[in-house]
């Protein structure tokens, strides 16, 4: 995402002096850069006086924050125990075999895909399910992910 120092700034000053409100400055930054970099948390220690560690305890500890740069679309994959039990693992598979992801990597090459695992989608009558974005898949069998995949990658 393109920003200046100055965008940066301003964020910074609007929670000058609040004590506590470091989770939201790093919402803000967050929405700002697209994820938090190293050198923009070193940054923000340096101008808020919130030791480093701390800032990157906050980071690491709430899902909510990305570390790395996400890809256009996320692909939100239920691990809940309806999904579990109606096949998530091979709906998984099947993603990162079809967007060519190995071992730990969870971004395609092009930045195109995330993939993450959740906890619950909330779908239990559609398990398995995915979401794209705000979109929902139910009821995936690892034969019908190609096709939804295809819908965003044209």
């Amino acid at each position: 995402m393109s920003n200046s120092r100055a965008d940066l700034d301003a964020i910074l000053s609007r929670y000058k002096g609040r004590h506590g409100a470091l989770i939201p400055l790093l919402q803000d930054v967050q929405n700002l850069e697209g994820y938090l970099r190293q050198d923009t948390m070193k940054y923000v220690s340096e101008q808020t006086g919130v030791p480093a560690a701390e800032i990157f305890g906050v980071a690491t500890f709430y899902s909510m924050f990305r570390l790395k740069p996400q890809g256009k679309y996320v692909i939100r994959v239920c691990k809940g125990t309806a999904c579990h039990v109606s096949g998530a693992n091979g709906i998984l598979n099947a993603i990162r075999e079809n967007l060519k992801l190995n071992g730990t990597d969870d971004t395609t090459e092009d930045a195109l895909f995330t993939v993450m695992e959740v906890a619950c989608l909330g779908c239990c009558s559609l398990a398995p399910v995915i979401m794209i974005g705000d979109q929902t898949f139910g009821k995936l069998t690892p034969d019908t992910v190609p096709a939804v995949l295809k819908k965003f990658s044209a």
